[in-house]
Formats: structure tokens, sequence, C-alpha cells
């Protein structure tokens, strides 16, 4: 994009804001204008000009009435000279805008592969993210089969474990027949011991039963005891009495 003329006044300076004739679009125009009319050069006159001049010469000489053939050939050799002239930028320029043309189409084919690309790109991305998340899900899987595996390998060889469950079994089939003996026995025990807690009440009881048949032989002994005694006591005072 050409950048807009500047137009600066007397006694202004450099440091300040940039004031333009026109606005971008309108100079933009103006621009175009004069170089599809070619009536801006950096030196001479313009071309369409000098054309114009050469064949305002040629029309004015054809209208006069005298015999001026002569310069009439040679304004108009002059002015298809001109033309010729004229013309051969247009077709320069022709050939400049052709050829941008095909650059821009080019550009356009070439924008839309890059963005194709860039498509395919972001579906390449995706799908290698995707491919990253299994790998590192692959991954964690492999490490913890890694790790079982080291534990497994740690540990004693079947046989040996075979061998040692095996003995522990033996050694359960143990503690199990000792464990019921045992309860066998505890239970013969505790049978005795109600059997003696019974045999030690009815000797209890017994004992009880003497010791009161005793005790009642004794009362009745020493109640006849005493009956006795007050016997002899009253026979020997009627004795007395009857000797008295």
């Amino acid at each position: 994009m050409l950048k807009s003329r500047k137009v600066s006044g007397r006694g202004e300076t450099t440091g300040g804001a940039a004031h333009y004739a026109f606005g971008a679009l309108e100079d933009d125009i103006i621009i175009k204008h004069r170089l599809l009319t070619r009536t801006t050069t950096t030196r001479g006159e313009p071309p369409l000009k000098k054309l114009q001049k050469k064949f305002t010469s040629f029309a004015l000489e054809t209208e006069k009435d005298s015999d001026n053939y002569a310069d009439c050939e040679r304004l108009a050799k002059a002015f298809l000279q001109e033309l010729r002239t004229f013309e051969l930028p247009l077709v320069k320029t022709k050939a400049v805008i052709d050829a941008n043309v095909r650059e821009k189409e080019n550009f356009n084919e070439l924008n839309d592969e890059i963005n194709r690309k860039i498509v395919e790109a972001q579906d390449d991305i995706e799908d290698l993210k995707k491919q990253l998340e299994e790998s590192k899900v692959e991954r964690k899987h492999k490490e913890e089969c890694e790790t079982i595996r080291k534990l497994i390998a740690a540990q004693p060889p079947r046989s040996e474990t075979q061998k040692l469950i095996n003995e522990l079994e033996k050694e359960i089939a143990a503690l199990e027949a000792e464990n019921t003996a045992s309860s066998r026995t505890l239970e013969l025990r505790k049978k005795q011991f109600a059997l003696l807690l019974h045999v030690v009440d009815e000797l209890q009881n017994t004992i009880e039963e003497e010791q009161k048949s005793m005790v009642e032989e004794m009362r009745m002994a020493a109640i006849y005891e005493n009956k006795n005694i007050v016997e002899d006591a009253a026979g020997g005072n009627a004795e007395a009495m009857a000797i008295d």
C-alpha cells in the first residue's frame, strides 16, 4: 500500500504530527488514476499530454484548406510514433498486471495449500496427543506389570512355597487334633468335677445327718444319765428316811 502524501506548511517542525492532503483511500484512488492515465512523470512532460498535443496538432493541420499533405503525413507519423511510445508502457503495465494476477492466483493456491497443511497439521497434532495419552497409559501399565514381576521374582519358588504350605497344613491339622483332644479332656474333666461336686455335696449331707444323729444320741444319753442320777438320789433319800 502506498503511503499518503504529507503536506507541511512553513515553519512546521519535523517532530509534529503528520498531516495528509487526502484520506488513505482517496490518496490510493488518485495514485491509481495517475498510473492509469500516466499524467504524472518524474521528468519531462507527461506522455498523455504529449500524445494529446500530437493528436491536436495533426487534427488542426488536417482542418486547414491549404495544400499541406506533407505536413499532415509528418504529423500523423509523429502522432503514431507517440502513440506507440505511449502504448509500450501500457503493454508493460498489462504484462505486469497479468504477472501480478498470476502471482496472486499462485499466492491464493499457496495460501489454500498452507491452510490445508495447517488443518492437516492440527489433525496430526490431535492424533499425536491421543497417541501420547495412549502411550502414557501403556507405559503406566508396563511399569505396574514390571513392579508386580519384581514382587513375584522376590518371592521364593513355587515348590518351596508349596512345601511350606504343606508343613503349615500339617501343623494346623496337628493343632486341630490337639485342640479336639484338649476339648474332649476338658469335657471329661468337667464331668468328673461335676461328679466330684455331687459326691462332696452328698458327703456333706451325710456328715451333717451323722452329726445331727450323734448330737441327738448324746442329748438322749445325757437325759437318760440325768434321769438315773435323779432316781439314784431319790432312792438314797428314801432309804435314809427309812433308817431314821
